[in-house]
């Protein structure tokens, strides 16, 4: 029996880019459309009520995030139209995860975080 390879933890840009893309719940309803059926912009701007620039605006962050991906295809009258769809993913969550992701953060708008591996608080410390 072969054992099952998990995926790669996720670095710590990579994390920040798929949180801050789910973090809004207008990106989230477009992903949950998304996940029923893929769609182009005018259509799926209609189907969530949202203007076709600012449902621009989510699906380039989603699809910067990897949650969706767009392709180019042309109709039958010869306009070119972009779907879009999800992407298959799966994100687990974790303090160990986040722990690891911190480490190879580049993005530091909060300044560095740094883990200082000689002082350990416990419960007891804590109080």
């Amino acid at each position: 029996m072969m054992a099952e390879e998990q995926a790669p933890e996720p670095t710590g840009d990579k994390l920040l880019k798929v949180l801050t893309a789910l973090g809004n719940p207008h990106r989230m309803r477009i992903v949950a459309a998304l996940t029923e059926r893929r769609n182009y912009v005018s259509a799926l701007a209609r189907e969530i009520g949202m203007g076709r620039p600012l449902l621009h605006m989510h699906l380039k962050l989603l699809e910067g995030a990897g949650l969706v991906v767009g392709s180019l295809e042309v109709a039958d009258d010869g306009k070119t139209v972009k779907y879009f769809e999800v992407a298959p993913f799966l994100h687990e969550l974790t303090p160990a995860v986040i722990h690891e992701a911190v480490r190879t953060l580049t993005d530091t708008r909060e300044g560095p975080v740094k883990a200082d591996k000689t002082t350990h608080t416990t419960k007891e410390d804590a109080k």
